[in-house]
């Protein structure tokens, strides 16, 4: 059976479609959703096996990759991550929402299968209603892995219809919340000292200095 195509605008979610998407991801449904940045792939990351067929799909090893959760905002964050500087809380408080990945040391409290061999973990609030509402309705964080294109020019797959097409079988719903951006976030490594970037994104770092 083919997956669902939901039409949900970012400024207004309907929020019985947010429910009834927070329905399905508490089943263990696979979710492509709309963010500030790419279209991401996620589910309940307290779901083991939803997890396991993200890696399938993706082709991702759970114990080499670094994964990433989608938090409604920072007051959960604590949860899931070890103790972090007043400097990067603070780099946080002024990024969030938006367009940055924050990698982080994990807790204990993130479930065994997100755990790397680095034991780290990426944050993201996303300036994006959907994935926040989603993530406040299911009282979780979710997995958060972006949609890359084939194509060798456009890295990131933008058109929700033409994502649906790519992965009307492999997931159980696909939200069009319009076009997407083809820049992902930008990565920012908080685990030594310095805080390092790993990859140039949509975020600018400017923005925090």
């Amino acid at each position: 059976m083919p997956a669902e195509f939901i039409k949900l605008y970012e400024e207004n979610p309907d929020p019985v479609k947010i429910r009834q998407i927070v329905k399905s991801l508490r089943d263990g449904a696979v979710v492509i959703y709309p963010t500030d940045t790419v279209y991401g792939m996620g589910c309940d990351i307290t779901n083991q096996r939803a997890v396991e067929r993200i890696c399938k799909i993706k082709g991702i090893n759970p114990r080499k990759h670094n994964f990433s959760i989608i938090c409604a905002d920072l007051s959960n964050i604590s949860q899931f991550t070890r103790v972090i500087s007043k400097q990067v809380f603070k780099m946080m408080k002024k990024a969030l929402p938006g367009p940055f990945t924050f990698i982080l040391p994990a807790s204990n409290q993130v479930p065994k299968i997100l755990h790397s061999k680095k034991k780290t973990l990426g944050i993201r609030v996303p300036n994006h209603n959907v994935p926040r509402m989603l993530v406040e309705e299911l009282g979780y964080p979710i997995l958060t892995t972006s949609i890359h294109d084939e194509d060798e020019v456009v890295e990131y797959s933008t058109d929700p219809e033409l994502i649906f097409e790519k992965y009307q079988h492999l997931v159980d719903v696909v939200i069009d919340g319009g076009y997407g951006q083809n820049v992902a976030s930008t990565v920012l490594d908080c685990t030594g000292d310095e805080v390092e970037v790993l990859r140039e994104g949509l975020g600018q770092l400017e923005e925090l200095e």
